[in-house]
């Protein structure tokens, strides 16, 4: 049986996009904190607005990457914001990706 990790959740969410700028949620710096705890998943985030049009598909990709992975059990996705998404929070590879 693999060894479940943030590390790993992390790894695997590199693979959900945001569709409008098809950037990770990851370097989109999207991901505030994943725990794990005997295949308990929570994945707390923020989006770059509360009125994300696109808020839904980014959530439910998320969670479908977690749950795919083994030995995860259930996810818990939550949303948070505070402190507020800013583009400062954006990796060095995504600015690289976006032409920054």
């Amino acid at each position: 049986m693999t060894e479940l990790s943030a590390d790993g959740v992390r790894s695997a969410l590199r693979f959900v996009f945001d569709p409008e700028l098809g950037l990770n949620v990851v370097d989109l710096g999207l991901i505030r904190d994943i725990t794990v705890q005997d295949g308990y998943v929570t994945v707390q985030m923020t989006l770059s607005t509360p009125a994300c049009p696109l808020a839904g598909t980014i959530v439910q990709g998320v969670e479908q990457a977690v749950r795919a992975l083994e030995p995860v059990t259930a996810v818990d996705v939550q949303l948070v914001w505070d402190p507020p998404w800013s583009p400062e929070q954006i990796s060095p590879e995504g600015r690289k990706q976006l032409g920054w």
